[in-house]
């Protein structure tokens, strides 16, 4: 109750005295009439020293921040000009952003109908199948949603398919594709022979019914990217997607429970396996192919390091450039940082094999 009503003060902002009351009634109602006066007396005299007690908190970076110290000494290394600014947006609201299925509707199309059911969306210049809605919703109810004129997808996530290039025709491979939303995207823009593959079995009935929302077909396996004997038919891809599991430490701001069940432990073994997943998808591509490295994580052991190794193990690799728009230079690629034109932290880096 304390908590709670702690909570109802300082974030939800309802009005002190009652939220003080509720909490003494609760503990009535709890059969704790004994603790009744103890929360009645420890919230009121928060209320009266909330501003010198909030002040010895922010003392702590821990409490200041709202992160683990771990993290908050990782950030800050990795990224010290930014840190603060990454804190800050970690720990806001993400706006609610649609991405449009170009083979079922426009975003000028969806924008109208949304409108007409009174949503208020814009299409950001960024994200050329992007949509931003201007609150949060339940997307199931919105028109267009039940005949997949869309899917719900962060911008950063949208700007994977804009790296990768795809064109009609080509062999391309999602190596870890689950739930599907960049599977999904690929064949939104272009009509190419599509493997979606994921090692966890059951996350595979997921982007099936995904795909068929949006009337897409692929061919979708179960699978580990890093063991290719077990599934792959020997045939090069034109392009493969690595969309590497990582620490997601880019997408607090969506999930804010990463910042209780991840550890400063899980990073090497991450790294260690995107190097894996990196090493194996290398001998798939063609000559004159591409390969997109993609995570939701801000840490550079999990993005250039991983990257600077691939490279380094390949001579027949190389790092293509990237447009600043997808963020700031990072090692071989680029990091967009949590919260920039309000999207998620993302890292790309974008490799092509020789044609020799």
């Amino acid at each position: 109750l304390l908590v709670l009503g702690l909570v109802q003060i300082e974030t939800m902002g309802m009005p002190e005295y009652a939220v003080v009351a509720a909490c003494v009634d609760a503990a009535r109602l709890l059969g704790q009439p004994r603790h009744a006066g103890l929360v009645n007396a420890v919230l009121r005299r928060y209320l009266r020293e909330r501003a010198a007690l909030l002040a010895a908190a922010d003392l702590d970076a821990v409490s200041r921040h709202a992160h683990p110290r771990w993290m908050i000494e990782r950030i800050s290394s990795d990224w010290p000009r930014d840190a603060e600014a990454i804190f800050a947006a970690n720990n806001c609201a993400a706006a609610l952003t649609l991405r449009v299925n170009r083979r079922r509707s426009s975003p000028e199309d969806l924008i109208a109908r949304l409108a007409a059911a009174g949503v208020v969306a814009e299409s950001p210049a960024h994200l050329p199948d992007g949509l931003i809605l201007s609150e949060s919703t339940d997307v199931s109810r919105l028109p267009g949603f039940a005949e997949g004129h869309f899917s719900v997808q962060d911008g950063a996530a949208q700007q994977v398919v804009d790296l990768l290039d795809v064109a009609a025709g080509q062999r391309v491979l999602d190596a870890c594709a689950a739930p599907g939303g960049k599977s999904a995207h690929i064949l939104e823009r272009a009509a190419v022979e599509l493997t979606a593959l994921d090692a966890d079995a059951g996350r595979l009935p997921r982007l099936r019914e995904n795909l068929a929302r949006l009337g897409l077909s692929a061919n979708v396996l179960h699978g580990d990217a890093s063991r290719p004997p077990g599934w792959w038919d020997g045939k090069p891809f034109d392009r493969i997607l690595l969309d590497a599991p990582c620490s997601a430490s880019g997408i607090i701001r969506r999930q804010p429970d990463i910042k209780l069940h991840r550890r400063a432990a899980d990073i090497a073994p991450l790294a260690a396996m995107q190097a894996r997943l990196g090493a194996a998808l290398w001998p798939m591509l063609a000559p004159g192919g591409k390969l997109l490295y993609a995570t939701c994580s801000i840490f550079r052991a999990e993005n250039e390091v991983v990257v600077a190794g691939l490279l380094d193990a390949h001579a027949d690799a190389r790092a293509l450039p990237i447009a600043e728009r997808h963020g700031r230079v990072a090692g071989n690629g680029r990091q967009n940082l949590p919260g920039n034109k309000g999207m998620d932290g993302f890292y790309y880096a974008l490799v092509e094999k020789d044609c020799s």
